[in-house]
């Protein structure tokens, strides 16, 4: 996911998907542990997306801080 959809997603929505993007991290762990999966990369590209939305997601709420 590119880091300017990420920017349109509001707070409630980035909470819900990262929660969403730890899940299929932990099961594409267990599948390469398993076997069932040789693709190693996609958990790294998984990985770098769940730190963007944690970026923009403590960028989001320091403003709200700010604002409200």
């Amino acid at each position: 996911m590119k880091i300017a959809e990420i920017r349109k997603l509001p707070t409630k929505d980035l909470t819900v998907e990262s929660t969403k993007l730890r899940d299929e991290i932990a099961e594409l762990k267990q599948r390469v542990r398993t076997g069932e999966v040789q693709n190693v990369r996609a958990i790294r590209t998984k990985r770098k997306d769940l730190a963007r939305m944690l970026t923009v997601l403590g960028e989001q709420l320091a403003k709200e801080n700010l604002n409200g």
